[in-house]
C-alpha cells in the first residue's frame, strides 16, 4: 500500500516563525527573510558519492516518490514531498539526502504543512525554544595564516605562468564546545544578522549563504553569482566609497567575470534564452560587500526531462568556488589546498517532486559533529591577488560563523 502524503491549506499564522518550529533532533532548514521550508523527523535518508552523485540522487528520489500517494491541495513549489540535499564539493566526498517526516513552508501570506503518513495533521508548537548558547574553544595553529598565504602565493605564480585564470582556495578552523553544539542557536543568530542570505541546515551542516546557485520554477532558472569582496567598516559614508571602489576594482571585476561566465556557459545549452547583465551590482551584507550578478534563463521546452539535478550537474562546481578553467582549478585545489572540503562549497537546499527547487552554495557555514564544529572560508585568487589582502578577506568571511557561535 502506498504511503500517504498529506498537504493542508491551513493558514498557520501570519506571525509564523519557521525557525521557532524546529525541534532539537535532525532539523533541516532553508529560510530567507522568514520565508522558506523547515523540516524535522527523518522518513528516509541516504548518501551518494562519486562523479554520478547528482544522477544517483535523482534516481533515489524518484524511487521514493513512486511509493507515495500524494494529496496536495496547495500546489506550487515546495509543497508535497520535498527532498533536502547537501552535496559534497568533490565527487570523492559524501553527499547527504534527507526526506523529512514533517515539512512546514511559508511564502508571502501563504503557509502550509506536509507530513508523511495517514495520521492527523501534526501539532505545531510555534514557541521559541530555550536555546543554549554555544561556547567554542578554537584549535590554535600559529602557522595557519602564513601557510595559507604561501598557498595563495603558489596559486598566483601558477596563474601568472598561464596555467589557469582563477582558483578558489579555502581554509578551515575547528572548534570544540563543552557540550553538544546547538544548531538552532546558530541558525537563529545567522537569520537575524544576515536576513538577506539563505539560512540552511542539513545533516549538521549549518550556515547562511549569500549565493543562490540555482532556483528552478516552472522552467525558469535563476543563479546569483557572487565573486569579488570587500569588508565593511560600519561607517555608512566610508562603506559607500568602498562599494564604489569594489565596483571599479580590476582584480575583483576579473574574478567576477570568470564566475559569471562559468554559470552562463553552463546554462546556455539548456535554455532557449539567457539574460546576463552587462555589469554587476554591489550586494551589501552585514559585514562585507560582494559584486553580484543574477543570471536568468528559460529552459528549452524540447528538453522535457531537465530538472534541478540536471542543472546541478552542469553548474557545479562554478568558478565562484572552484576556478577557471574548471579542470585545472580543481587539480590545483587538490594539489595545494591541503584539506577535504566535505560539503562546504557544495550545493545545498531542496528539490520537490516536480524537480523544481532552490539550492545555494554552502558558504559561511560550519559542519557540526557532536561537540566539534569545523568552519570554512574561501577566496578567489587571480593574477593580481595579494596574499595579505586575501587573508584579510578570508577572516571577514569567517565572522558570521564565529559570531553565531559566541555566547
Amino acid at each position: 500500500m502506498p504511503l500517504l502524503i498529506s498537504v493542508t491549506t491551513t493558514h498557520l499564522g501570519g506571525h509564523l516563525s519557521l525557525l521557532d518550529l524546529l525541534p532539537d533532533s535532525n532539523p533541516v532548514a532553508w529560510v530567507r527573510g522568514g520565508e522558506g521550508l523547515v523540516g524535522w523527523g527523518v522518513f528516509a535518508t541516504t548518501t551518494v558519492r562519486g562523479p554520478n552523485r547528482f544522477a544517483d540522487a535523482r534516481n533515489w528520489w524518484l524511487k521514493q516518490l513512486e511509493s507515495f500517494a500524494v494529496t496536495n491541495s496547495v500546489h506550487g513549489n515546495g509543497t508535497g514531498p520535498v527532498l533536502f540535499a547537501s552535496f559534497s564539493f568533490s565527487a570523492e566526498d559524501e553527499s547527504v539526502l534527507i526526506i523529512p517526516q514533517v515539512i512546514v513552508g511559508k511564502k508571502a501570506e501563504k503557509s502550509w504543512i506536509t507530513w508523511i503518513g495517514s495520521s492527523h495533521q501534526p501539532d505545531l508548537k510555534s514557541v521559541a525554544p530555550l536555546l543554549v548558547p554555544n561556547s567554542i574553544t578554537w584549535d590554535a595553529n600559529n602557522n595557519a595564516d602564513s601557510a595559507w598565504k604561501a598557498r595563495v602565493t603558489t596559486a598566483v605564480n601558477r596563474i601568472q605562468s598561464g596555467a589557469l585564470d582563477k582558483v578558489v582556495l579555502a581554509r578551515d578552523f575547528t572548534g570544540k564546545a563543552d557540550k553538544e553544539i546547538e544548531p538552532r542557536t546558530i541558525l537563529k543568530k545567522l537569520a537575524a544578522e544576515y536576513p538577506s542570505t539563505w539560512s540552511f541546515a542539513v545533516s549538521g551542516l549549518v550556515g547562511a549563504t549569500p549565493e543562490l546557485l540555482l532556483r528552478l520554477s516552472r522552467k525558469m532558472v535563476t543563479s546569483r553569482v557572487l565573486a569579488g569582496t570587500i569588508s565593511k567598516t560600519g561607517d555608512d559614508e566610508r562603506d559607500l566609497a568602498l562599494a564604489a571602489s569594489l565596483a571599479r576594482s580590476s582584480k575583483d571585476l576579473e574574478e567576477h567575470v570568470y564566475a559569471v561566465r562559468s554559470v552562463a556557459d553552463a546554462l546556455e545549452p539548456l535554455c532557449t534564452s539567457t539574460n546576463v547583465p552587462e555589469s554587476p551590482y554591489v550586494l551589501h551584507l552585514a559585514n562585507v560587500m560582494h559584486l553580484a550578478t543574477d543570471v536568468t534563463g528559460a529552459l528549452a521546452e524540447k528538453l522535457a526531462h531537465v530538472d534541478a539535478f540536471t542543472i546541478l550537474e552542469q553548474l557545479h562546481p562554478s568558478a565562484a568556488v572552484c576556478g577557471t578553467p574548471r579542470e585545472q582549478a580543481a587539480s590545483l585545489i587538490a594539489e595545494i589546498e591541503g584539506m577535504s572540503r566535505g560539503r562546504y562549497a557544495g550545493p545545498v537546499g531542496w528539490i520537490d517532486a516536480a524537480g523544481d527547487g532552490e539550492l545555494g552554495i554552502a558558504l559561511r557555514c560550519g559542519q557540526i559533529q557532536g561537540r566539534s564544529i569545523r568552519i570554512f572560508a574561501g577566496c578567489g585568487i587571480v593574477a593580481g591577488s595579494d596574499p595579505e589582502k586575501e587573508l584579510a578577506e578570508s577572516e571577514a568571511k569567517l565572522i558570521p560563523m564565529r559570531s553565531a557561535l559566541l555566547k
